[in-house]
């Protein structure tokens, strides 16, 4: 079960997407609407592994896997459009596959955070402490800050 709040369309989910080894078809849907890109309208297919990150990163930060979230799948014209404003936004973002997200846990240390998904060796792990966030996707193992 995950619970993610969206900070740009004020929308919550509450949802569980693997039951007893399972995907759960219907929390996969609210979830990728959740996670749509805001700009757009525009759905897509969240990788399962991000959610599993998700769901482990807030265990290992012995919380409630409840996030909010400043960015979940990006279409390639939202994305386009960010990259040329800031040279931080990757122009092959894993945004655009369904595989990063930008995400606060709910009462929790943003470096520690930063910190405990690191330890995980699981993706790729951005701090961005001017903007309060931090990003996770499912790539190959690297961190930068921004």
């Amino acid at each position: 079960t995950l619970v993610l709040h969206n900070t740009h369309t004020a929308e919550t989910v509450r949802t569980a997407y693997c039951r007893d080894g399972a995907w759960c078809s219907d929390g996969l849907a609210a979830i990728e609407h959740v996670l749509r890109d805001h700009r757009t309208g525009d759905a897509h297919p969240i990788d399962r592994n991000l959610l599993d990150l998700l769901h482990d990163v807030a265990a290992r930060c012995d919380r409630d896997p409840e996030f909010e979230v400043l960015s979940g799948y990006r279409s390639p014209r939202t994305n386009a459009a960010l990259h040329a404003r800031s040279s931080g936004v990757a122009t092959k973002s894993l945004h655009m596959q369904g595989r990063a997200i930008d995400i606060r846990l709910v009462g929790y240390d943003l470096r520690e955070l930063c910190d405990v998904a690191l330890g995980m060796q699981r993706g790729g792990v951005g701090y961005y402490e001017g903007s309060r966030f931090v990003h996770l996707d499912t790539g190959r193992v690297r961190t930068w800050t921004g």
